[in-house]
């Protein structure tokens, strides 16, 4: 049996939706010492009290994981971002033509290729247009079509009609969580979507997510993370969540962030 009680255990489990974001009825028995009964039993009073939502093959979502949006994650993790986007800006070559995803790290990327000579920069994300629409040196296209609030990015059949008719040597897309298990993970189906058909228009694929973005779940629409391409992330990522993507074929570039010392 538990050491605790029920309370305190579905106060646990709705505690994991910041985390994990995911968990089957089996890994909670184990975790919490409990028979799976119960842990359904759990799981049904807390989805009655609007705490949980049920998913596909016993899968439980775990309670709301609202999507935070991109100026409250603008100012997370900077340092890492910026390791990341430096060697991201450090790939791109004169002549080139990128695709850049929405997103604050791929955001942060645009601000690098301020510098940048001769490239084509096409983008769904606004982030990336604000950054480089006043760079004589950078041509920049809008894939257009239905906006987001949240990530500021552009998604829709207008965004993917656009993408049939272009092609491009580098793609950097951003996401809310990388797992070895199921791939790059977002809050809408529309995104999941759109990063797998700007994938297939590109030579070389690049997945920028610091380190608290792996290993995390927090909802439950997936882009498969193929083997052929590069996740580029910072040196706190956990080396356990490293091997993992290393062992499924995964690139993966450990780039180091400039800590600043803030105190006194």
């Amino acid at each position: 049996m538990s050491a605790i009680g029920s309370k305190a255990r579905r106060d646990r489990i709705v505690h994991l939706a910041t985390t994990t974001g995911l968990a089957s009825v089996e890994e909670l028995s184990q975790l919490f010492g409990v028979t799976a009964s119960t842990i359904r039993r759990d799981l049904a009073k807390l989805t009655s009290d609007g705490q949980l939502a049920r998913t596909y093959g016993g899968a439980m979502a775990l309670a709301a994981h609202p999507e935070a949006s991109l100026r409250q994650r603008t100012g997370e993790a900077f340092e890492a971002k910026q390791a990341i986007a430096r060697w991201a800006a450090a790939e791109v070559r004169p002549g080139e033509s990128l695709l850049l995803d929405a997103g604050s790290t791929v955001g942060a990327l645009a601000h690098e290729l301020r510098t940048a000579k001769d490239v084509t920069v096409a983008t769904t994300g606004l982030t990336a247009l604000q950054e480089l629409a006043d760079v004589e040196s950078v041509h920049v296209e809008c894939l257009g079509g239905t906006l987001r609030p949240l990530s500021q990015g552009f998604v829709g059949p207008l965004t993917e009609a656009a993408l049939e008719r272009l092609t491009f040597d580098r793609l950097f897309l951003g996401t809310d969580g990388v797992s070895a298990e199921y791939g790059i993970c977002e809050a809408d189906l529309r995104q999941t979507r759109l990063k797998e058909l700007m994938a297939r228009r590109a030579d070389r694929v690049y997945v920028l997510a610091h380190a608290a973005k792996l290993g995390r779940r927090p909802f439950h629409t997936w882009t498969p993370l193929r083997s052929d391409w590069t996740l580029v992330t910072d040196d706190g990522a956990d080396p356990r969540v490293v091997e993992g993507l290393r062992a499924r074929g995964v690139t993966v570039v450990l780039t180091q962030a400039e800590h600043t010392d803030t105190a006194g």
